[in-house]
């Protein structure tokens, strides 16, 4: 909650905290942090058209705005390097690991929300290795990961060029890496 309230206050006077919900499936995490950052400009993309129809339902009171594509391929050009909060709840059940799942999952969520590669963190270091060019200085990055997993995806989120810390939620059984970015020039990346 620091972070989402630390990004806000980051955006400068002059315009409202740019918020990306990424891979946002239905978007209820957009519409969360729009609820807790009243007049945030917010974004929400996923590849799943169906998803994005839902999302664009509950982001639209917010005044926010849902694009169908794959990650930032689906993002209007303007939002590059601006992005105050970028949080992310890309897939990171490795391949092999889906069937082992609770049916729930497995029957009736697409492949491609679960899927994240052979070691489950394809999508989050493809999310990473864009992220600098698309956060504002100063922006954070917040990918939703497993415990078993966060070394990976902070490996990922440093070679970017970001700083990484790991957060842990017992209470929620959640972990989170976030990267932040400089508060100098942006960073680019050749992606």
């Amino acid at each position: 909650m620091f972070l989402v309230k630390r990004a806000a206050a980051r955006a400068p006077a002059a315009r409202p905290a740019v918020v990306l919900d990424l891979c946002c499936g239905a978007g209820g995490i957009g519409a969360a942090l729009a609820s807790l950052l009243p007049g945030a400009e917010l974004h929400a993309a996923d590849s799943d058209a169906a998803a994005v129809g839902y999302a664009h339902r509950n982001i639209a009171p917010f005044g926010g705005r849902a694009h169908v594509g794959d990650l930032y391929t689906a993002l209007p050009a303007d939002l590059r390097g601006r992005v105050d909060l970028l949080v992310v709840n890309a897939p990171y059940v490795p391949s092999g690991e889906i069937d082992l799942l609770p049916s729930e999952a497995r029957l009736y969520e697409p492949r491609a929300s679960l899927d994240g590669g052979f070691d489950g963190v394809d999508v989050q270091r493809r999310v990473a290795r864009v992220a600098p060019d698309w956060l504002a200085p100063g922006g954070h990055l917040l990918i939703e990961t497993s415990a078993r997993q966060a070394a990976a995806t902070t490996g990922a989120v440093t070679e970017s060029g970001l700083a990484a810390t790991v957060e842990s939620c017992e209470d929620w059984d959640c972990t989170v890496v976030a990267g932040t970015a400089p508060d100098g020039a942006r960073i680019t990346t050749s992606a």
